[in-house]
């Protein structure tokens, strides 16, 4: 078991290539604890290469609605009146604070996806 630090494309990929080898390894054997270590070290740099952005909060919205079988009218009710949810799905209208927090609460998407600008 050779493990280092993976800096560059090569040793990404090769670290790949070794993890399907060593995939179906049992905890606590020696290529269970290299699987464990590469997959460490793969996460890690996926995260630094690969970095995945929030969604856009409007989005998230609609595809939490989607999800529940929401309509408006479902989320008039979180937000308080009809034409607010069309303004905020039509990006008319900003989220206020006591609107991401219900929304936080009522359709479960996080506040840090919530807050930002769009």
């Amino acid at each position: 078991m050779e493990i280092k630090p993976i800096k560059t494309e090569n040793d990404y990929n090769q670290a790949l290539q070794r993890l399907e080898v060593i995939f179906d390894a049992k905890n606590g054997s020696p290529e269970g604890d290299e699987l464990e270590v590469l997959g460490i070290l793969i996460d890690k740099y996926e995260n630094e290469k690969f970095p995945i952005s929030l969604p856009d909060p409007i989005e998230a919205i609609k595809f939490r609605m989607e999800q529940m079988g929401y309509n408006q009218n479902d989320l008039a009710n979180i937000v308080g009146l009809k034409s607010r949810a069309s303004e905020i799905l039509n990006r008319k209208r900003k989220l206020s604070l006591e609107m991401i927090r219900q929304l936080h609460e009522r359709l479960h998407i996080p506040t840090d996806v919530l807050i930002q600008t769009y």
